[in-house]
């Protein structure tokens, strides 16, 4: 590459300008196998380091490259982070990212983006998730998965088989935009005032609320099933309420709520709702996955 040869930092500069054009599509595979936008992070400026050092003149397709080291990479680490989520007290959700200030995360495609369904994407091994977040999320050809994974196309194609059937059985059929955030702005309404019969109307027989706060008080450490349970439990939580300023924002491409207080974050609430209306609730109580939502909208300032 005479080019390097010739200015070295040139050269350097010229290769960190084409990494930084293709770093949000590889955010973007990193971020869905893992859930995490530190580890999704972390494992992009791996990325970085490794193609620092190597041989570029001999690589013919360096995005395919780079999404090929980037998805390795994050499979290492989800399976990693399994063994440490067994510690974790409570349920599991996903760090939240407001794709509001940071639209690149979903840019390409939203599949495989929504806080929900990155839930659902746990019950899979992470080679599992990857197929998955390849083919639908970006739209991947089998050959190239089964080339990243080291699988054969034919396992590849039985695993995103398998993972759609998985999460088909789980969905429900979503209400639009607008009346989705409409519901989830009155349900938030409703709990500030504390009203509990408001609350339960707005919530299926068989509501499911999620709270991940890793033993952070007032979250529940189970889920908590039932519309009357729920709404009970919703508006028990009064450190969450009173003086509280709730502002709309976007979460994973759906509509959420982040509540503060004197300008800090004291709940990130998001919802799936249905015609029947809302029937999963997913509150972020945890303070260090608030500060990473907090981070995501900041990944793009100047």
């Amino acid at each position: 590459m005479h080019s390097e040869q010739a200015s070295p930092d040139g050269a350097l500069d010229e290769v960190a300008a084409a990494f930084a054009t293709l770093r949000p599509h590889l955010f973007g595979i990193a971020y869905r196998v893992l859930g995490s936008v530190v580890e999704a992070e972390d494992v992009v400026q791996e990325t970085w380091v490794r193609w620092q050092g190597t041989d570029r003149s001999v690589v013919l397709n360096p995005a395919g490259f780079l999404a090929r080291t980037t998805t390795r990479l994050a499979i290492n680490v989800a399976q990693s982070a399994r063994s440490r989520r067994e510690t974790y007290v409570g349920p599991w959700l996903p760090e939240p990212v407001d794709t509001g200030h940071d639209p690149a995360v979903g840019a390409e495609r939203a599949e495989a983006l929504g806080f929900a369904v990155l839930l659902l994407l746990e019950k899979l091994s992470p080679a599992e998730r990857a197929a998955y977040v390849l083919r639908e999320a970006f739209d991947y050809p089998y050959a190239q998965i089964a080339e990243i994974l080291q699988l054969t196309q034919v396992n590849v194609r039985q695993i995103v088989s398998r993972a759609r059937k998985r999460l088909a059985a789980e969905r429900r059929e979503r209400v639009g935009a607008a009346e989705h955030r409409r519901l989830l702005e009155a349900f938030v309404a409703a709990a500030q005032r504390g009203d509990v019969a408001a609350l339960e109307s707005m919530l299926t027989a068989d509501a499911v609320s999620h709270a991940d706060g890793n033993g952070v008080k007032g979250a529940a450490r189970t889920p908590v099933t039932g519309a009357e349970r729920v709404a009970v439990l919703v508006s028990a939580l009064p450190r969450f309420w009173p003086g509280a300023d709730a502002e709309p924002v976007e979460v994973n491409g759906a509509p959420g709520v982040l509540l503060t207080r004197d300008g800090t974050a004291l709940v990130l609430v998001t919802a799936d709702a249905s015609a029947e209306g809302i029937y999963r609730l997913l509150w972020v109580m945890n303070p260090a996955k608030l500060d990473a939502f907090a981070a995501s909208r900041r990944r793009f300032e100047p």
